[in-house]
């Protein structure tokens, strides 16, 4: 999904009133599972989703906060994906010992821990250039992730708490290849839930 696209998209959820944590979430994890699983790939996505998100804040401010708080939301939830997803293509490399070394382990685990710095720094960045309605409302999920944390944290900070690690960047080809293990597994859990949606609306 281009970002223009993506934004729309981020805009029509806001828009919609219901189900935006889900909604938000499900897009957002279309989105990353169709670019590379690095550091630029998922800052695009959560520029593109946060700026949708603004664009079509609602003037009340009330019913604004929660749309935002849930599209916020459902953002996380779909980053704790990626973590996810990067661990379990991480445990797969390692477990078929594929010429792993302890450095390159370190470099992913890394890798992933950014995931939620990098969540929080691009939706304060947007914030900056935010109309006057949604500027103070992102600003405040900014200030409270910072101090609360994020699901995306928890998950990361859970996969360190057993694994030490380093901050270098994950680089050479040892990063191509984790990049690849991870999208496959996150495409996989994108299908699942794209399946469990449609079976919710066949019952309704």
């Amino acid at each position: 999904m281009a970002e223009d696209s993506l934004r729309k998209a981020a805009s029509d959820a806001m828009k919609a009133g219901e189900d935006v944590t889900r909604r938000v979430r499900d897009l957002t994890l279309e989105a990353l599972r169709n670019r590379r699983f690095d550091r630029e790939g998922i800052r695009e996505v959560v520029r593109a989703v946060t700026e949708g998100m603004a664009a079509a804040a609602p003037a009340s401010g009330g019913s604004m906060r929660k749309a935002m708080g849930q599209a916020f939301r459902g953002m996380d939830e779909a980053l704790t994906k990626s973590v996810e997803a990067g661990e379990a293509a991480l445990r797969q490399m390692v477990a078929t010992g594929r010429g792993i070394g302890d450095n390159e382990v370190k470099q992913a685990l890394a890798g992933l821990k950014k995931i939620e710095e990098d969540f929080v720094a691009t939706v304060s960045q947007v914030a900056e250039s935010a109309n006057e309605r949604a500027r103070p409302e992102l600003r405040e999920l900014v200030h409270r992730a910072m101090h609360a944390g994020t699901e995306t944290g928890r998950q990361a900070a859970h996969l360190m708490a057993e694994f030490t690690f380093t901050g270098i960047e994950l680089a050479g080809e040892f990063s191509v290849r984790f990049a690849q293990a991870a999208s496959g597994v996150l495409a996989g859990m994108a299908d699942a839930l794209e399946k469990s949606a449609a079976q919710r609306q066949k019952k309704t």
